[in-house]
């Protein structure tokens, strides 16, 4: 099968300290891999690259075997279909649950467009679609500030599928979730990953195992170990530098 997102030989150095060292990573199409490694092991920097935020020293990052990443900005790459999810939820607490659903949904901004714009019926359909999605259609009247810290996560969930991403990066999402919280995310990550191709960053390991899916572990900017979480856990390299044993 083709990668939907490849990075090979990738390097990035801040002031002498090599944050990213020779990371290759390969992502396929409606794949669900797990990112896991210490603090400062180069999982953000990684996104950072993926997302045009932080430009590689030297490697390859390529999205769907054509584009190169190295050579786009931000927006443009957010454009062709990858979308990140901070670990913080920032959703607009005085708007409706449905308000910043509108406010995020992927929109024609031509000028024939904005002459024959969409229906109202067009949007609240898209917008009960995507709070269906994450089970939020109940609270779709309610503020956006009274929901609970998970509910949130799920609400800036839908406002990135809202702008219709073939990738999501989604950095830790299980922080401060309920432990009921934390499986109904993964229950979800899973179904998503039907559609979308998911990357999440991560220390929760009950969340992990939760994901069932291959894990990528990072350490001092490079992968050490790659697959199922009873394998990694097993790994040598892995249980020193990560599990402390």
């Amino acid at each position: 099968m083709t990668a939907l997102l490849y990075l090979d030989g990738v390097n990035r150095s801040f002031d002498g300290f090599k944050a990213i060292n020779n990371l290759s990573l390969y992502i396929e199409p409606c794949e669900l891999r797990a990112i896991i490694g210490p603090n400062g092991a180069g999982k953000t920097t990684m996104m950072d690259i993926i997302t045009g935020k932080t430009r590689p020293d030297s490697g390859e990052v390529f999205w769907n075997e054509k584009v190169d990443l190295t050579k786009h900005d931000e927006t443009e790459i957010a454009r062709l279909g990858i979308g990140r999810k901070f670990q913080k939820p920032t959703v607009f607490e005085t708007l409706s649950v449905a308000e910043n659903i509108e406010l995020s949904l992927k929109a024609d901004r031509s000028v024939w467009a904005t002459l024959f714009a969409r229906s109202s019926s067009v949007v609240e359909g898209k917008i009960n679609a995507l709070l269906e999605e994450v089970a939020l259609l109940e609270f779709r009247d309610k503020l956006s500030g009274e929901l609970s810290h998970g509910q949130k996560q799920w609400l800036e969930i839908a406002m990135l599928l809202a702008q219709e991403p073939e990738l999501l990066l989604i950095d830790e999402p299980a922080g401060g979730m309920t432990d009921a919280e934390t499986m109904r995310t993964a229950e979800l990550f899973k179904k998503l990953a039907k559609k979308h191709t998911l990357i999440v960053v991560e220390h929760d390991m009950d969340f992990i195992r939760a994901l069932d899916c291959k894990v990528t572990v990072l350490h001092q900017g490079t992968v050490i170990a790659e697959g199922s979480l009873e394998h990694v856990s097993n790994n040598k390299e892995v249980m020193e530098v990560y599990l402390g044993r």
